[in-house]
């Protein structure tokens, strides 16, 4: 990297590169952002790098620096490359950075390849992490003294530049790499299928009124869930409108105190052992009380799914899939956390059939068996210390 890299500040220099870049097979991406602040990241910067023979002399050279804080500049250029099919645009565990540019412009990269799947389709394993990769791949060291740093301070100093640099230069020999091995084993559309799913906007909508789902509760009552769901569609709008983080608002712990406790009056509010003091007066702490009268008066109960611990076979079921699981993904080379995961194998045992384990490629390597075991059409017997899978007697 040169000693004083340029970084593009105009809408005009970036159009240059992106121009250059449709006329490559292949870019590679990366972001720096901030999220502690917000509730939406913050972009702060963008990485890109052109084919390593490339001999490209644009603004930055083949790999260059992209400043989105800079005045007036617009990342049209950069969705125009997006949609550009003739180029494949690489990213390595992407789906932040697509959440980043689905929010800003609702535009997602086409053709996506992320080398983190294709890793663990490679088998590189469950943890397939962008510094293993490059060790192993690149076989080039990586310096991450400035992975914790504020992207949104300027000028970046050399070293930001340079470690925000590296993830895009060595990115390239990693998807040159991994593209090469998935044509190799004919494991070309097992990424491309899972990089739909990485474009698929649902992906990255987050609906007020579904925010309770992801609140870890010990108490299946419905009025008491109720009470939470109204609390979290609150918190969840007030944080979206406001674009903070919702532990501003107030965090998962106090939620379920206020649940408990439903609170009728900001004196009610004051007695909270785990509210911000922010959060008892004003505009939250009145929305805090219209949530619970709310979730306390509705007559709209959440339904509580009883768990089926009593269903014979379940149990012993979801563990002979766990082990079918293993013997498969050994046998492909593929991590078993990209077939299926534990929470869809107890679904199995359970006899949800509509999962993405039992679909697509999956079901090629996994799903189908998977369902014959759980039909006692086939059993799994160890044979000279391997799983294999056998037909039932």
């Amino acid at each position: 990297m040169a000693a004083d890299p340029r970084i593009i500040t105009t809408t005009d220099e970036l159009a240059a590169f992106c121009e250059l870049a449709k006329q490559q097979p292949y870019v590679t991406l990366d972001t720096e952002f901030l999220r502690e602040r917000t509730y939406y990241s913050k972009l702060c910067l963008i990485q890109m790098a052109l084919p390593p023979a490339s001999a490209a002399k644009a603004q930055g050279g083949p790999a260059t620096l992209v400043d989105p804080l800079a005045p007036g500049l617009s990342l049209e250029p950069l969705y125009d490359l997006f949609r550009h099919k003739a180029t494949v645009k690489v990213f390595h565990a992407a789906r932040q950075d697509l959440e980043i540019f689905f929010h800003d412009a609702g535009i997602f990269p086409d053709p996506l390849f992320d080398t983190q799947v294709a890793a663990m389709v490679c088998g590189f394993g469950e943890q397939a992490g962008y510094e293993t990769l490059v060790k192993r791949i690149a076989r080039q060291p990586l310096d991450k003294s400035s992975r914790f740093t504020d992207w949104s301070r300027r000028p970046l100093t050399q070293a930001q530049a340079e470690y925000a640099l590296a993830d895009v230069t060595h990115l390239r020999a990693i998807y040159e790499f991994l593209s090469t091995q998935l044509k190799k084993t004919g494991r070309e559309a097992w990424v491309a299928e899972e990089a739909q799913a990485l474009v698929n906007p649902e992906t990255y909508i987050s609906r007020p009124e579904d925010a309770w789902e992801r609140v870890r509760t010990r108490s299946g009552s419905p009025r008491f869930l109720a009470v939470v769901r109204e609390l979290a569609r609150f918190r969840e709008t007030y944080a979206q409108t406001r674009d903070i983080p919702r532990s501003r608002v107030f965090k998962d712990d106090a939620l379920i105190e206020l649940a408990s406790t439903k609170p009728l009056t900001e004196e009610d509010l004051g007695k909270s052992r785990l509210l911000l003091r922010e959060a008892r007066k004003g505009e939250i702490a009145q929305g805090i009380l219209d949530a619970v009268k709310a979730g306390v008066e509705t007559t709209d109960l959440p339904k509580v799914i009883p768990d089926e611990p009593g269903r014979p076979g379940n149990a012993a079921l979801s563990q002979l899939l766990r082990v079918l699981l293993q013997a498969k993904a050994d046998a492909a080379g593929v991590a078993p956390k990209l077939i299926a995961s534990s929470s869809e194998l107890d679904a199995i045992a359970t006899g949800v059939r509509d999962l993405p384990a039992l679909s697509g490629w999956r079901a090629e390597v996994f799903g189908h068996d998977a369902l014959r075991l759980a039909q006692g059409k086939i059993a799994l017997s160890a044979q000279n210390g391997a799983v294999k899978v056998v037909p039932a007697e």
